[in-house]
């Protein structure tokens, strides 16, 4: 989760940028007064590791938990897909929220959990890293500030889990933004590379099935123990999906490529249509490859 904080007024957000060790005041209950208020109008991005915890306490295939329970928007102005969580019909409420609380609480997405703190990724100009910085979010309506604790952002964030989920979902938040921060040095991606990025971020079970593909095992050299490891693993795989988008989007080449591999796709296309098609091998071939045409390049 990325927030800009400059030129907004009246904003909840105390512009004093926080690190690991700084302390801040916030506690969160049941018995707090305005409990669950800070459901009741959400905005919540969701990042890939979001979506395989929430749709596995569902019992639900990814792309059925996408259907249900989010709504598509634009990260960019290339259009970049993303997701976010699906408020209750007519009604800014987050979709979970119950009386009690959160129906989803231990599978809360790390936009929630990081509440009342926001991060902001940095990348400084000329360098190759990412600087996490944190803030406080003050909305006038949540009372948890006033509550006498006070704790450490570590142990916040170690606390309400969010570590674990910014590790996972660490490469994918440096490939944001490093397609922000780069803007048309890196150019405007393929209709191809925008699906591939769709499958790999959020359709695990579809990037699953991908991956086992015959397809893509005609361009990428994987050792069979990894492969399986993938198969069996989600959070491998989705981290193998990050390496992938670096690797397709930014040629950050981790994965070996079979050699030959497109040369032999297209050649085996003109040998099936040599007699009815001729000339015609080259198109066919990027017609059936679809992201593969794209991978192998």
């Amino acid at each position: 989760m990325s927030t800009e904080t400059s030129g907004i007024p009246n904003s909840p957000i105390v512009p004093t940028q926080l690190g690991l060790d700084d302390r801040f005041q916030f506690r969160c209950h049941k018995g707090i007064a305005c409990f669950n208020k800070c459901c009741g109008n959400i905005d919540i991005m969701l990042t890939p590791y979001d979506i395989v915890r929430l749709k596995n306490r569902f019992g639900m295939t990814a792309r059925e938990f996408i259907d249900a329970y989010t709504v598509d928007f634009a990260m960019d102005g290339h259009g970049t897909p993303g997701l976010k969580l699906r408020t209750r019909e007519g009604s800014t409420a987050c979709i979970n929220l119950t009386p009690e609380g959160c129906g989803v609480y231990s599978d809360r997405p790390a936009a929630c959990r990081y509440y009342a703190l926001g991060l902001v990724s940095m990348r400084r100009k000329d360098s190759p890293v990412e600087e996490d910085s944190y803030f406080v979010v003050k909305e006038h309506h949540c009372l948890g500030h006033y509550e006498p604790h006070v704790q450490t952002i570590r142990d916040y964030r170690r606390e309400q889990g969010v570590d674990v989920y910014d590790e996972i979902n660490h490469q994918w938040r440096h490939i944001i933004l490093k397609k922000r921060s780069s803007g048309p040095t890196i150019g405007k991606p393929s209709r191809r590379s925008l699906e591939l990025f769709f499958l790999a971020s959020y359709d695990i079970d579809g990037f699953r099935e991908f991956v086992a593909s015959p397809g893509f095992d005609e361009v990428f050299d994987l050792e069979p123990a990894c492969k399986h490891e993938l198969m069996q693993d989600e959070v491998k795989l989705l981290k193998f999906g990050f390496r992938l988008l670096k690797q397709v989007l930014f040629g950050e080449v981790t994965i070996p490529l079979k050699p030959g591999a497109r040369e032999r796709r297209i050649e085996r296309y003109r040998q099936r249509k040599a007699l009815s098609s001729p000339g015609k091998a080259e198109e066919l071939a990027n017609a059936q490859d679809k992201l593969y045409e794209s991978l192998g390049e």
